[in-house]
């Protein structure tokens, strides 16, 4: 085989992997996505049924366990009583800030270290920051851990900090 078939053919089969590996990566991001919709509806349909319940905070307790032993029982591990609370905060966190509309881009496991930040542009920016960036969860909890945006707010150029911040929260 000369080197131009070799090359041409070695190029060939970077195409078709370049092609795999990208839908490989879309299957993930579909599958992120879904899920992440999915558990944001569980937890509206949670607070729902919560409030029509008369005793609330007893109610909401029953509501969870009994959910969450059927879903256990039909749809195995991932359901614990514990994960339904977080769905139902992750609405609770969620729906003041998102449109029906809304684009969930990041995992479940990242929504469920941002529902910690209690600071709404804060988590919007981090939000933001780790989708543009691509973030895994471990830099995303190393960005939040070295106070990213904090330090931008103290930053000496406190306007083009505002801006930037301003501009990634809008976006």
């Amino acid at each position: 085989m000369s080197k131009i078939e070799h090359n041409t053919k070695n190029n060939f089969y970077e195409k078709v992997a370049d092609l795999l590996k990208e839908a490989r990566r879309n299957v993930v991001q579909t599958v992120n996505k879904t899920m992440v919709y999915t558990y944001f509806e569980i937890g509206r349909m949670i607070v729902e049924e919560e409030q029509n319940g008369k005793e609330r905070a007893e109610y909401g307790k029953q509501i969870l366990k009994e959910l969450s032993k059927r879903l256990t029982s039909e749809f195995g591990k991932g359901f614990s009583q514990r994960n339904l609370e977080q769905m139902r905060q992750f609405y609770l966190t969620y729906s003041k800030t998102q449109t029906l509309s809304a684009e969930f881009n990041l995992s479940w496991s990242h929504y469920l270290k941002l529902m910690r930040i209690d600071n709404i542009d804060e988590r919007k920016f981090y939000e933001k920051e780790a989708y543009i960036n691509n973030w895994s969860l471990r830099e995303l909890q190393r960005q939040f851990d070295s106070a990213l945006y904090e330090r931008l707010l103290l930053s000496r150029d406190k306007k083009a900090v505002k801006q930037l911040i301003e501009s990634k929260i809008n976006e």
